[in-house]
């Protein structure tokens, strides 16, 4: 991904990062200028260039057919790894057209159109100053066959059809943001932020960890975050990073974080309930809400990770049974922060005496329950849990909200009762010259940059506003980010712009 002209522009060509780009046009219209400007040379695929590849020359027209043969196979090889391509070519067959988007349907990727609507004068004055012009005839026939077509791209099935102007290439999930963040300026509602904290692979690591996580900390207050989350891991996810990589304990971090914090809810998304016996857990958080002022949040998981249960001996039973320990903990909690000291017989949790003093500060810590399984995981949060958490678009969301009511109405719970919060990893930058340089810093030396921005959700501070909007209008209340590079408190601070947009109006 390149950076691009004044964000300001008009026209602007918006493409998703896993998408086929089809050029049409008549010659000199100048797709292969804007191509070149706006794309690496090895995302342009160019008809001029596989006719010298496979005939005599970029001209030779009786390589044709085996140009689009070669065509044929480089587009089926790099849509099956989902790269963005561009065909330069006149794009005036219907036929191919309507062939090049079916393709990257069977792919499932996204296939756009650039349509070169020059004016006739200008093409044939472009043309007349090649080196080898094209045939007046031949150009005279393409303006024809382009007079004729242009009007009818809409009906070739593209997933846009755009004028040509500056590219920026974003996430899938961005593509239409803009829209949304235009919503939220014109209408606004309001949103809470939470900030999960993933990764410790900080330079100066370990001296400088403790330091530079407390003014990370620190940031995500002055920037408006209403949460801070750790993750409860043994060992680094592979989703995050590598298995060696540095990763602190989390109840022990979250008490370093009750320290250097005043306001802050404070949490670990999610606690597995494989890791630790219920009493040992319930007092660990009884302790942290004491100690914090009443800011304890207890997010509860099923755990999965087979990798660290193995390395540290823990038993990782089969998801029945770990559905059954997770229902089971939500009640004993309860029992262990109310009054008394109650036993509890259960399945698979036996309590003779839920004893656990001191009681925490909150009369009732909430429960967040992670993961958006719809028959059994949801049930539980509307039998048992304060908030549940979900991951995936708006369209997703949107259906666990309703299955989330229909459990409610079940048991006869007012679903308000529920905070519904969202999970996104995301890189954010000001504009997208800053997102282009953050990409170039970040991305692996074998990565291309609109992969890793797709990977890493990356986008303006425009482009998450228009998302969390969309979010927002799907149910959630709560948007936890875990932010890519977080290792000072720079990409806190460039989100706080974000949290600004849905906090003015609380």
């Amino acid at each position: 991904m390149e950076a691009t002209d004044d964000a300001a522009a008009p026209d602007r060509v918006r493409l998703p990062a896993r998408a086929l780009v089809v050029l049409a046009g008549p010659s000199g219209a100048g797709k292969t200028v804007w191509a070149r400007r706006h794309f690496r040379d090895s995302q342009v695929v160019s008809t001029d260039d596989l006719r010298g590849l496979v005939g005599e020359g970029p001209h030779d027209q009786r390589a044709g057919g085996d140009a689009f043969a070669v065509l044929d196979l480089v587009l089926e090889r790099r849509l099956r790894r989902g790269l963005l391509t561009v065909i330069d070519s006149l794009g005036l067959d219907g036929d191919r057209r309507r062939g090049w988007v079916q393709l990257a349907r069977a792919h499932g990727v996204a296939c756009h159109m650039v349509a070169f609507d020059t004016p006739p004068a200008q093409c044939r004055a472009r043309n007349r100053a090649r080196p080898r012009p094209v045939p007046s005839k031949v150009l005279s026939a393409q303006l024809r066959t382009w007079s004729a077509v242009r009007d009818g791209l809409a009906d070739d099935g593209f997933d846009a059809v755009h004028t040509p102007g500056p590219v920026d290439v974003v996430p899938a999930a961005l593509l239409h943001a803009p829209a949304a963040a235009r919503r939220q300026t014109e209408e606004p509602v309001s949103m809470r932020f939470g900030l999960q904290i993933s990764s410790f692979q900080w330079p100066g690591r370990p001296q400088e960890t403790a330091a530079r996580l407390a003014a990370i900390a620190r940031a995500a207050e002055d920037a408006g975050f209403s949460s801070l989350w750790v993750m409860d891991h043994m060992i680094q996810v592979p989703q995050v990073g590598r298995d060696w990589e540095d990763l602190l304990e989390s109840y022990t971090t979250l008490g370093y974080l009750a320290a250097i914090t005043q306001r802050c809810r404070l949490g670990v998304l999610v606690t597995a309930v494989t890791f630790r016996n219920v009493g040992h857990l319930a007092k660990i958080v009884a302790t942290l809400d004491v100690l914090s002022g009443g800011r304890a949040a207890c997010g509860l998981g099923l755990g999965w990770f087979t990798r660290e249960h193995d390395a540290y001996g823990w038993d990782l039973p089969p998801v029945p049974e770990r559905y059954v320990l997770l229902e089971e903990t939500l009640q004993v909690l309860r029992l262990l922060w109310g009054p008394g000291a109650p036993g509890f017989a259960g399945t698979a949790l036996d309590v003779p005496e839920a004893i656990c003093y001191p009681r925490p500060v909150q009369e009732r810590v909430p429960i967040l329950v992670g993961g958006g399984g719809e028959r059994r995981t949801l049930r539980l949060v509307a039998e048992h849990a304060d908030a549940c958490n979900v991951m995936g678009e708006p369209d997703v969301v949107r259906r666990k909200v309703e299955v989330l009511g229909e459990h409610c109405a079940r048991v006869g719970r007012d679903p308000a009762e529920i905070e519904v919060t969202h999970l996104t990893p995301l890189l954010i930058a000001g504009d997208q010259a800053e997102l282009a340089a953050r990409v170039e810093e970040l991305k692996g030396p074998a990565q291309a940059p609109e992969a890793f921005v797709e990977r890493a959700l990356g986008g303006t501070v425009d482009d998450h506003i228009g998302r969390f909007r969309d979010l927002a209008d799907a149910g959630v209340q709560t948007a936890i980010v875990s932010l890519a590079g977080c290792a000072d408190p720079t990409p806190v601070e460039r989100f706080g712009d974000v949290i600004s947009a849905f906090s003015a109006r609380d």
